[in-house]
């Protein structure tokens, strides 16, 4: 099974950790080998210079007495015969055994090495130039050697970069941490606040950081979701106390009358009491269908929203139409909207029929455009709204005096609808002032 860390965090701080071990890894190897060679190549310019001086002198015959030593015991200079004896040395090297058993050939006089003595932590290593003076059976060799730093022999200079590769990486792997985290702290809040957010408390909002990142872009999504979610939810709880309270009464009449019916069979006309329990059912089916729209309108998102001509949309509506009353129209062409043409048709619709319920002998449908906005007005010559009733008539099963009372027929649900699907589209409902009568004007947004 595969274990790995469960947090972002920790993941990022681990990514960071090995990416930077290797990276420093692969630094500190280059490092390792270019200080070796540096030193190494110092070291062997020095003493090629004095094994080449001692072996000239000796080739020309002009090396007198012990060799002279111009480095203060740095450099150890050998002279020694076939066999292994030390002819001559620099004071430092004439008790030494001969710094080394190789011994070069005639056809390659010169030959550069190292040579290591002893078992850790006392190694010794030398970098060794060692010359034939000739091409002779019994020539002479001088061996020049340079003793390398013990932290290139002991192991310390690999330790060290360990070290600081282990530190740099670690170093890494915290400010990872501590970034990692400075930029995840707004979502751990945003996670926090909801865990805490239940359907019974949907008005809290997550904490929103200011700017344009991802985090805040994330924090304004899901307040966004938040707010269509507590709109959902008070639709539903809407629904359910609607259905509750409207649906009461229209269903005990019912039942009264058909328990009635049934206890006394002698006493009713059977056709009487059929056609009102139609009559009740219908317009129960009627508030079902209207609270289920009212449900539903502005929770399906702008995805089926398209464009749509709403002069034609006014015209199909008002010829489909058998008014008793005088229509009278003054629609501007092309006018197109964005929305769903469905509920925009039932918007138009209900607009209509509240005008020829309330308006005494004329309605009047007017369309322009003007502003990036279009405005549709349904106006009636009826008794009008008053002014402090003008945002009640969109509220649900709203009872006003009796001229406009929701007995006069329907379900007390359309201008409640009618104002949603507004909404819903982007757009504005309101009563505005009128001479006579009520003036419904409707306001969207052009395409």
């Amino acid at each position: 099974m595969r274990v790995r860390p469960r947090s972002i965090r920790a993941r990022d701080t681990l990514v960071a950790a090995v990416i930077a071990a290797l990276v420093l890894g692969v630094t500190a190897i280059g490092a390792d080998y270019a200080v070796r060679s540096a030193v190494k190549a110092d070291l062997l310019r020095e003493t090629q210079v004095d094994a080449r001086r001692v072996s000239g002198a000796v080739r020309d015959g002009t090396l007198e007495g012990p060799i002279r030593d111009d480095s203060r015991g740095r450099v150890l200079v050998q002279v020694v015969e076939p066999g292994g004896r030390v002819a001559n040395a620099t004071p430092a090297a004439t008790d030494m055994p001969p710094v080394s058993r190789l011994w070069p050939s005639s056809n390659l006089r010169v030959r550069d090495f190292t040579t290591c003595h002893g078992s850790w932590p006392g190694r010794e290593c030398f970098v060794v130039e060692a010359i034939r003076v000739s091409t002779a059976a019994d020539s002479v060799v001088v061996y020049a050697a340079n003793r390398q730093p013990s932290y290139l022999v002991n192991g310390l200079l690999e330790a060290v970069l360990a070290v600081a590769v282990l530190l740099l990486a670690g170093f890494a792997a915290w400010v990872t941490w501590r970034v990692v985290g400075r930029t995840l702290g707004p979502v751990e809040a945003i996670r926090a606040q909801l865990a805490e957010i239940s359907a019974t408390d949907l008005s809290r909002r997550v904490p929103q950081p200011a700017g344009e990142d991802e985090i805040a872009q994330l924090a304004r999504t899901a307040n966004e979701t938040l707010d269509r979610l507590e709109r959902a939810v008070g639709r539903q709880r809407q629904f359910a106390s609607d259905a509750s309270h409207e649906l009461r009464t229209p269903i005990a009449g019912l039942r009264a009358n058909l328990e009635d019916a049934t206890m006394h069979p002698e006493d009713n006309d059977l056709r009487a009491v059929v056609a009102s329990a139609l009559r009740d059912t219908d317009r129960l089916e009627s508030i079902v269908t209207d609270l289920l729209l009212l449900a539903r309108i502005g929770t399906g998102g702008t995805a089926s929203q398209r464009p749509v001509d709403l002069s034609e949309l006014a015209d199909a509506e008002i010829r489909r139409r058998a008014f008793t009353l005088k229509i009278d129209t003054e629609i501007a062409r092309g006018v197109t909207v964005r929305g769903v043409r469905m509920q925009l048709v039932r918007l138009l619709g209900n607009l209509l029929d509240n005008a020829e319920r309330y308006a005494d002998t004329r309605i009047t449908v007017e369309l322009s455009a003007a502003d990036g906005v279009a405005l549709l007005t349904v106006t009636d010559d009826g008794v009008g709204i008053a002014p402090a009733d003008r945002e009640r008539v969109f509220e649900r099963f709203t009872r006003l005096d009796t001229a406009r009372s929701r007995d006069a027929g329907g379900t007390g649900l359309g201008l409640a609808i009618a104002r949603e699907i507004a909404q819903a589209q982007g757009g504005t409902l309101t009563v505005e002032d009128n001479p006579s009568g009520a003036r419904f004007a409707l306001r969207l947004p052009l395409e």
